[in-house]
């Protein structure tokens, strides 16, 4: 029974939180297309590179070509867009529901690794786009391997369902760390091509250490659920603090992006 009246609470909480999300979500998409001007007219041209071949060298060459170009402070809205969409999927259906109050017992939650592995792929797509990425493949790239530490986040969970924290395996953790490393030696490597990192805009440094900072929290509130720390026994608990991390970090990371996006 008080199992029940717990999961009751977190389920009012998700709506809660869904709210919140859709409420900037909103808010983002009125000053894209009215207010800030700037916002709006931030498209980056995503571009392909490919080899061709040129008749008057003889030889091949790296050239270029625009695909499309990127509604910035739109997609920054969907980040926000998709994590309502997530909350409301777990509190409101009656079916989904269920299935969330089940897995939660079992120590897993399906719902929140898929949204994480879109949500938080479309945000570093965007980080990227502002540190000057714009090869589709290196951003497609980027996209899916982010995706896919996420989703080491969830098989973390299905493979220790039920298990104590002496018989945790630690490799999906280990793996998906290594996985979510990637996208960030990609940025750092264009953020140094500038040569000079003091010429490096304050809001992209922002940027930087608040990802780090959100990037570290999340392993660790699943490093103490694992461990059995205190309250994190309770996979409940360890949930809750799943859901105002995500709430923090994203209403910083989108707002600081957004932000970015009006600079010169």
């Amino acid at each position: 029974m008080q199992q029940e009246v717990k999961f009751e609470s977190l389920r009012r909480f998700n709506l809660i939180m869904g709210g919140v999300h859709l409420v900037q979500a909103i808010l983002m998409v009125f000053l894209a297309t009215t207010v800030i001007q700037t916002i709006g007219e931030f498209t980056p041209t995503i571009t392909q590179f490919y080899l061709a071949f040129d008749a008057e060298s003889q030889s091949l060459v790296i050239r270029s070509r625009a695909l499309f170009e990127l509604p910035f402070g739109l997609f920054v809205a969907l980040f926000l867009f998709i994590s309502a969409v997530a909350h409301g999927v777990i509190a409101l259906p009656k079916r989904t529901s269920e299935i969330y109050r089940k897995d939660l017992g079992k120590g897993i939650n399906k719902f929140r690794w898929y949204e994480y592995a879109l949500s938080s792929s479309i945000m570093i797509v965007l980080i990227a786009t502002l540190f000057g990425v714009y090869d589709i493949a290196s951003l497609i790239l980027i996209f899916i391997v982010n995706a896919s530490m996420n989703l080491f986040g969830l098989m973390m969970e299905q493979l220790n369902s039920g298990k104590t924290k002496n018989t945790v395996d630690w490799g999906p953790f280990i793996y998906g760390s290594i996985a979510g490393l990637a996208p960030w030696i990609a940025i750092f490597i264009y953020m140094g091509g500038i040569g000079d990192l003091s010429m490096v805009p304050w809001f992209v440094w922002a940027i930087v250490v608040t990802y780090f900072i959100a990037f570290n929290t999340f392993p660790v509130n699943m490093i103490l659920q694992y461990a059995r720390v205190g309250k994190w026994q309770s996979y409940l608990y360890g949930e809750r603090v799943y859901i105002v991390l995500s709430l923090v970090a994203k209403t910083l990371l989108a707002w600081l992006v957004l932000f970015g996006a009006m600079q010169p």
